[in-house]
């Protein structure tokens, strides 16, 4: 009778540096982490900036009303934009044309020495104010029968100021008789407040006529 031979038990061996599977399982594990660490660290390369709640024209107050705290991952330099992450200074304009949603620019913000307009409120036409807002640009017009004309002269309009910005429009007001006004708050270069208030004492009448094209913008 042929005897067989007796099965030997195969030791399990422990794992050793040598094994490359080992190895590579150990190195996916360090770039699992280490992709991890950098997806953690660019969350985190976010900066608080602020945006503007609204459309803001030159001369409006900046304030907490006027914008909006976003943190944001910038490509470039968050310098150039207006930081959330100190509280904003008294006495604060807005000194040029900035649309809702846009990050603010630090150029864009500054004390009230640095602004070059006035607030002024003039009296329209209820019809020329239809559709007007806080933000709106308007062109305004003057019209006034010239100095020294002759009677039954027709007047006449001409544009004195381009793409300013209205602060705030005002209720309308109007008697039995009379066409409705409305009062407009715009803000007015200092240079040519003083020419507007006199021709409207000197009877012109004024009309504002909407800026085509984005709400707030460039100036020409």
């Amino acid at each position: 009778m042929q005897h067989l031979p007796t099965p030997t038990a195969a030791r399990l061996r422990r794992p050793s540096w040598r094994d490359s599977r080992l190895v590579v399982g150990v190195l996916l594990v360090l770039l699992a982490a280490t992709l991890g660490a950098r997806l953690v660290a660019g969350l985190d390369d976010r900066v608080p900036v602020y945006v503007a709640s609204r459309d803001l024209v030159v001369g409006d107050p900046v304030d907490a009303a006027a914008l909006t705290r976003v943190d944001v991952r910038l490509d470039g330099d968050v310098a150039p934009y207006l930081s959330a992450g100190s509280a904003l200074g008294p006495d604060q304009f807005v000194l040029r044309d900035i649309r809702a949603g846009e990050l603010v620019p630090r150029a864009a913000v500054g004390s009230g020495g640095s602004l070059d307009v006035q607030l002024v409120t003039v009296g329209v036409a209820t019809l020329s104010a239809t559709g007007l807002h806080s933000g709106s640009l308007v062109d305004v017009f003057l019209s006034d029968v010239p100095a020294g004309s002759e009677h039954g002269t027709k007047p006449t309009a001409r544009r004195v100021l381009e793409g300013v910005g209205v602060s705030a429009v005002l209720g309308a007001s109007g008697s039995f008789g009379t066409a409705a006004q409305t009062s407009v708050q715009v803000f007015v270069p200092r240079a040519k407040v003083k020419d507007l208030i006199e021709a409207v004492d000197g009877g012109a009448n004024i009309t504002l006529v909407p800026v085509a094209g984005p709400t707030v913008g460039a100036r020409s």
